[in-house]
């Protein structure tokens, strides 16, 4: 049955030990090592990493966004390599089709000459996937992902395949090329947990990317976690509590997206056509819990809520007229909002 927990379509993680502050505790440990680790392959893009450590602890997917150039497929490749999981690449084309992804039913014939129909898996069926350029295939063969992206399965010809956890959505775009391109629709960007915008490297990372990167050293790259540490942790982390106040905070924050809302601010009925759904609200709390478990605390605060607001709203607000008229970009109108809503009521 399709629902929209997370959880839902999960099998059971293996038992962790009664004291999760402890295990938590070594979360903290193996996330330096991580930052570590991928720090030796990419140069800055902190903030990148830690995003993608929060959407594989709390069942999320992430749409990174920047121009050519900038390191995405690198930092999604170094990843997977760190963090031992089963990766798969898919190039998005125009011509891409959906069983190009999703795998096919095609048949075969044995020695014996009789013949069956067998399902040849396709390469959704990877625990960490790149979705490169992902705006470039038509919406059909985008769609291919969103049973997998929410259910964590995948029907084909009325049979239906669960995928093995954990499974992560790393899709990438450019911001800036439209030719050739088809947006992403507004119910397939929703099942991205985050949208990362990947900027310019500072003056000392590009002289640092000059000077150690004329190749790609991912071959010396070495696993740090192993899946049963991040299923382990992964349970642990969904049983961090969340105070009523900052459940609040982030009800607060994301129906002061909507027009018309008693919380919304001027800039929001001026800027703003549509705002975020609940599902926002949900992944404010579900990635506040991460983001706390790896920074070593047994508890969701305000601060972790508007921490992550950028990058849980950024994809999930559809601006207005004026807002393109005048220049006003997405972040700014989140950051208006985050400064417009109270912490404490």
């Amino acid at each position: 049955m399709a629902t929209d927990s997370p959880f839902a379509s999960s099998p059971e993680p293996p038992p962790i030990a009664a004291d999760v502050p402890r295990v938590l505790a070594d979360l903290r440990q193996r996330v330096e090592l991580v930052r570590q680790e991928v720090g030796k392959c990419v140069v800055g893009q902190q903030t990148s990493i830690e995003a993608a450590l929060y959407a594989l602890l709390s069942y999320g997917h992430c749409l990174i966004e920047g121009v050519p150039g900038l390191g995405k497929t690198l930092l999604v490749r170094a990843m997977a390599r760190v963090l031992d999981l089963r990766f798969r690449r898919v190039q998005f084309t125009p011509d891409l089709m959906p069983a190009d992804i999703t795998g096919t039913v095609i048949l075969q014939e044995d020695e014996t000459g009789h013949r069956r129909f067998e399902f040849s898996r396709g390469p959704i069926f990877a625990q960490m996937l790149l979705a490169d350029e992902i705006n470039r295939t038509p919406p059909k063969t985008q769609a291919a992902l969103l049973e997998a992206m929410q259910e964590r399965t995948v029907t084909v010809s009325g049979t239906t395949f669960h995928l093995d956890e954990p499974f992560l959505v790393l899709a990438t775009q450019n911001p800036i090329e439209q030719e050739g391109t088809y947006p992403l629709p507004e119910a397939q960007l929703d099942r991205f947990l985050f949208q990362l915008q990947i900027e310019y490297p500072t003056l000392a990372e590009e002289r640092q990317i000059v000077e150690q990167h004329s190749f790609t050293p991912l071959e010396g790259l070495q696993p740090v976690l192993s899946r049963e540490q991040i299923l382990s942790y992964r349970q642990a982390v969904a049983m961090i509590p969340a105070p009523p106040n900052v459940v609040d905070y982030a009800a607060r924050l994301v129906r002061a997206t909507r027009p018309r809302t008693p919380e919304a601010i001027a800039a929001v009925e001026k800027f703003i056509r549509w705002g975020a759904s609940p599902r926002a609200s949900q992944n404010l709390i579900l990635a506040g819990r991460a983001r706390a478990a790896c920074q070593g605390r047994f508890n969701v605060s305000c601060e972790d809520v508007a921490a992550l607001a950028p990058a849980i709203l950024r994809h999930r607000i559809i601006r207005s007229f004026h807002a393109d008229a005048e220049g006003i970009s997405t972040d700014e109108i989140i950051t208006r909002i985050i400064q417009g809503t109270p912490q404490e009521v």
